[in-house]
C-alpha cells in the first residue's frame, strides 16, 4: 500500500473525498479550482505560479494513492477555468527562468494526466480556458454544462496553439474544426463540443455535478484493473501524438520570447482587439 497523500498542500486546489467506501475510505477524489485560491480573482480560477504547477503535480498523487479509484475535476465561482494570470504570461515574456520552469510544467501536466492510471472526470461550466482546459479536455470522461465556453486563446496572445491542443484535438473533433478553433480562438458551446466530438457529454448546467459524480461513482465501482488498463491501451492514441504536442509546446514557448506576445497582454489588459501589423 502506499503512504497516505498529504493533499493539504495544495492552496490553488479543494481536494475532498467522496463516493463509494473501499475500505472504509470513499474513494473518489474531488478536485476544485478555487477561484479564491493563490493567484485568482475571486471569479473564475486562474492558473498563476502556484496553481500551473499544482494543477501540473496533482495528478501524480492521484496516481500514487492507492484509496483513489476515480477522481473528479470541477471548478468555482463563474466557471471551470479562466486561463493563465497575466502576471505569470508577463513573467513567461521576460524572465527565461521562468519560461523554462513553466514549459516543463506545461509538458507534466498533459502528460501526467496521460499517464495517471486512476480514471479522471472533468465537469465544466462557463468560461472553460488555459491550463484548466488542458485536464478538463485529456480528462478520460468529459461532461460540459451548455453553458460552457471552451475557448483556446493561444493565437490571440500571440503564440502558437501549444498545451494539450497539437496532442488531442485533432483526434477528437477532426482537423478541419481542430484548425478552425484553434486558429481563431473561437468558442465552443457545450452543445457544439458534444456535437463534434469534442466532450463526452452535454448536461444541463443544473445537472452538471450530479452527473458528474455519478459517472466517477460508476468507475469506482468497477473493475480497477479492467478501467485502468482499458485507459492506458486508449491513451496509446495520444502519446503516438507525443512528437506533435512537443513540437506545438516548445514552439509555444519561443513565442513568448517574441514580440507578439507583449501585443497581445496589451490588449488583454486593455480590453480591446490585438494589432499584430495590420492598418485599422
Amino acid at each position: 500500500m502506499s503512504q497516505p497523500i498529504d493533499y493539504s498542500r495544495y492552496q490553488t486546489l479543494e481536494i475532498t473525498r467522496r463516493g463509494p467506501l473501499v475500505d472504509g475510505t470513499p474513494s473518489v477524489l474531488d478536485i476544485r479550482m478555487r477561484a479564491d485560491g493563490p493567484g485568482g480573482n475571486g471569479k473564475l480560477p486562474t492558473a498563476g505560479h502556484e496553481g500551473h504547477w499544482e494543477l501540473s503535480e496533482i495528478w501524480r498523487d492521484v496516481g500514487r494513492d492507492d484509496s483513489v479509484r476515480a477522481a473528479v475535476l470541477r471548478g468555482s465561482g463563474m466557471g471551470f477555468s479562466g486561463g493563465g494570470d497575466l502576471a505569470l504570461v508577463q513573467d513567461m515574456a521576460t524572465d527565461f527562468e521562468v519560461r523554462s520552469r513553466v514549459w516543463k510544467e506545461a509538458r507534466d501536466l498533459v502528460y501526467n494526466v496521460i499517464n495517471c492510471d486512476k480514471p479522471i472526470v472533468s465537469a465544466m461550466h462557463g468560461p472553460a480556458v488555459g491550463a484548466g482546459l488542458v485536464a478538463g479536455l485529456l480528462a478520460d470522461i468529459s461532461i460540459a454544462a451548455r453553458s460552457a465556453k471552451i475557448v483556446d486563446g493561444h493565437t490571440r496572445l500571440g503564440v502558437a496553439a501549444g498545451d494539450h491542443a497539437a496532442i488531442v484535438w485533432p483526434l477528437l473533433c477532426g482537423m478541419a474544426k481542430a484548425k478552425y478553433y484553434l486558429m481563431l480562438c473561437d468558442a465552443v458551446s457545450g452543445e457544439e463540443a458534444e456535437r463534434i466530438g469534442l466532450v463526452s457529454l452535454v448536461v444541463d448546467d443544473e445537472q452538471l455535478l450530479d452527473k458528474a459524480y455519478e459517472v466517477a461513482d460508476r468507475l469506482a465501482s468497477g473493475s480497477a484493473t479492467a478501467i485502468r488498463w482499458t485507459k492506458y491501451s486508449l491513451n496509446n492514441w495520444l502519446r503516438q501524438a507525443g512528437p506533435s504536442f512537443d513540437t506545438s509546446l516548445a514552439l509555444e514557448f519561443m513565442g513568448f520570447a517574441g514580440p507578439d506576445v507583449r501585443e497581445g497582454v496589451a490588449s488583454l489588459r486593455e480590453r480591446r482587439a490585438p494589432r499584430y501589423g495590420v492598418d485599422g
